[in-house]
């Protein structure tokens, strides 16, 4: 049976503030709670039979056996999946080495503000080995239950770090570089690209900040192929940053 209290609790875990206080997040589904289990600890698992009876290892977390009826009260899912909990978020420090792009390529997000395209990007960098994500404090919050979702998993492997993006790529070494996605970039299929380095992708409307601007240092776009004089304006954030780090892994296996 499934108290008041815990609905309330639960739900109350959709407002960032609540999951700050109490540093813990909702993921949904057997596929995303599998994989989030490898890597959170769970705090509170509400589930069906069904999904128990396949012998998960949920550590500590308190277990709830309930009915599919129950299951809908506690879920921010249209169509609930057998399985929602309630996991810690990780104590982990706000900000990533600055050396850290010196070895390796690094994903910073300008504000993205739509929770779908954040869970898809980071969906993306797991798909295409990118351990790590500087998000600007801008950012929509990577723990929300729609974000969550929309990573289908990935957030189990693919760190997260809020902070001000601007003194961030300020603290870089001179010698790492800042790529940027801009219209006024060179053609990102004929330019030089690295296997390290950071890769900057702007708000949905508005791109990459003024401020943050400055530090790019190798400006990318990705061209319009199009042979009509009409044709769209722009590409999706999650899409032009699924193209880019294609480019990027793709010029890499050939080096």
């Amino acid at each position: 049976m499934v108290s008041k209290n815990l609905v309330k609790y639960i739900k109350s875990l959709e407002l960032k503030k609540y999951r700050s206080r109490e540093r813990a997040f909702v993921a949904e589904g057997p596929k995303v709670v599998d994989d989030l289990l490898t890597a959170f600890s769970a705090k509170i698992i509400v589930t069906t039979e069904e999904w128990l009876a396949k012998g998960r290892d949920v550590g500590d977390a308190q277990v709830y056996v309930t009915s599919g009826d129950e299951l809908r009260k506690v879920s921010f899912l249209q169509h609930p999946q057998q399985v929602t909990a309630v996991f810690e978020i990780p104590n982990r420090k706000n900000i990533l080495s600055a050396e850290v792009a010196e070895t390796e390529l690094v994903l910073a997000l300008d504000n993205i503000q739509d929770p779908g395209n954040l869970g898809t990007i980071i969906r993306i960098a797991d798909w295409f080995g990118i351990d790590n994500i500087v998000c600007n404090t801008g950012t929509a919050d990577a723990f929300s239950p729609k974000v969550v979702q929309a990573t289908m998993g990935s957030l189990a492997r693919v760190h997260i770090y809020e902070t001000n993006l601007y003194e961030w790529l300020s603290d870089l070494s001179q010698q790492v570089t800042v790529y940027g996605t801009l219209l006024d970039g060179k053609n990102i299929y004929e330019e030089p690209l690295d296997s390290k380095g950071v890769i900057i992708m702007g708000n949905e409307g508005n791109g990459i900040s003024m401020e943050v601007r400055e530090k790019v240092n190798h400006k990318l776009f990705i061209p319009n192929y199009s042979a009509k004089e009409s044709t769209a304006e722009s590409l999706n954030v999650a899409i032009a940053t699924a193209i880019t780090c294609a480019e990027f892994r793709r010029r890499m296996a050939y080096q």
